[in-house]
């Protein structure tokens, strides 16, 4: 199958998926694209067993190891999906609750690594198959970024306070980047390289890394935010900001410095940009916010779209036994704790205000969704013993969030606002 044919039957099925959903079924399109894609993944491991040498399983996994889907994400996928996501947060938002988003993005995702990976190695060492702590931790930087797309999907649905609204929608943001950083220390420490740990290390890593990508995705996007002002056309506008997300992401690599956050800054500047020009100029179209915009909700909704139904099939690829199912179920509640203290702590140690702080801690930890970050970073696990009971660990956490926490999200945030007495 080539990768035109391939393209064609991922559309294919989201095409027909999301139909179906918004025809009978009314999920957000997001969740009922992944759930729409477990039951089909779940109808051919069902029906596996009654065609000749697993035909059915076979195929789906060759095709899915020729998308390279960790490859796919994070190298490309990623930077226009983090940069659609950014156009729609407020700049001025992010630049008044600055630092609560840098203590959840950074503090926050640290202690959620070492919190989940210590609790999830204390249930696999109850067990009959034990996974070391260092491999525990891999997973915990794993399971520790948020998903920007599904959450600022979510996000558009329910109504909340802007300081909270800012900290939810820029945590998901800028904490990709970081999560990423501490997962390759924890790989490299975990597959036995020494002097990554201690004097510093991390914390200097993450300061270049992060420093360095956001100083790119600011000279980019004020450049391209300044061409994009002077630009009289709709389809230069659109060819500029194309040019941005993939020049910009391509440098922050080649620097050796984060991309995601590159490209966050970048969109930060273009969305400032485009929300602030609401006049209308001379060309084949009309120009400003709408149609750059417009443009990038497409582009948002198609990749959104084949990367979920990604997801919903490389559930085909795991390999699923009875050893793995105690620390698959513990998972689920263990990184809901993991995320409620990684969110209260950093707010609670660095004094910060968010409204009422209890309330705002709740919606932040059922806010957390795990995505399509996660679930790249687990199939780039190197073949270990370890890889297949971390990533079914991964899966149910990810398949969880989106799901069940994604379904319940407005419902549960109306309750926390009219539940008992402000403290």
């Amino acid at each position: 199958m080539s990768p035109f044919d391939l393209a064609a039957a991922l559309l294919l099925v989201a095409a027909i998926l999301g139909f179906f959903n918004d025809r009978w079924i009314g999920l957000p399109h997001s969740i009922g694209l992944l759930a729409g894609t477990l039951s089909v993944s779940l109808v051919i491991l069902a029906l596996d067993p009654l065609v000749p040498h697993h035909l059915l399983t076979g195929f789906a996994r060759d095709a899915l190891a020729a998308i390279d889907l960790p490859r796919v994400l994070l190298d490309g996928v990623l930077a226009f999906l983090l940069f659609a996501a950014s156009l729609h947060v407020s700049l001025d938002d992010l630049r008044t609750n600055k630092w609560t988003i840098l203590a959840l993005a950074t503090v926050g995702v640290i202690l959620s690594t070492v919190l989940f990976g210590g609790l999830i190695w204390a249930v696999f060492q109850a067990g009959s198959a034990p996974v070391p702590i260092r491999w525990c931790l891999v997973l915990g930087a794993i399971l520790a970024p948020t998903d920007a797309v599904v959450v600022d999907g979510l996000l558009r649905r329910v109504e909340l306070p802007a300081a909270l609204k800012a900290a939810i929608s820029g945590e998901s943001l800028f904490n990709d980047g970081v999560a990423v950083v501490i997962f390759l220390v924890a790989l490299a420490s975990a597959e036995g390289a020494t002097g990554l740990l201690g004097h510093g290390v991390i914390a200097a890593r993450l300061l270049v890394e992060s420093a360095g990508g956001a100083a790119i995705g600011i000279a980019t996007g004020f450049c391209a935010a300044a061409a994009i002002r002077r630009s009289a056309h709709y389809n230069v506008e659109l060819t500029i900001s194309l040019a941005l997300v993939l020049v910009t992401y391509r440098l922050a690599q080649a620097a050796g410095v984060s991309g995601p956050i590159s490209v966050v800054a970048a969109g930060l500047l273009v969305g400032r940009q485009v929300h602030g020009t609401g006049t209308r100029r001379p060309g084949p179209a009309q120009s400003g916010s709408t149609d750059i915009v417009a443009f990038w909700s497409v582009v948002d909704e198609l990749l959104n779209a084949l990367l979920f139904v990604l997801i919903g099939f490389e559930v085909l690829g795991i390999a699923l036994t009875r050893v793995e199912l105690v620390p698959t179920l513990a998972a689920i509640p263990l990184s809901l704790l993991a995320r409620a203290v990684s969110v209260s702590v950093p707010l609670l140690l660095m004094r910060l205000r968010l409204g009422d702080r209890g309330r705002g801690v709740a919606v932040l930890t059922w806010a957390g969704l795990r995505g399509g970050v996660s679930v790249a970073l687990a199939l780039t696990l190197p073949p270990t013993p370890y890889r297949a009971p971390l990533l079914t660990v991964c899966y149910a956490v990810v398949i969880f969030s989106i799901i069940v926490q994604g379904l319940t999200m407005p419902r549960f945030i109306r309750w926390i606002a009219t539940a008992g007495p402000r403290t």
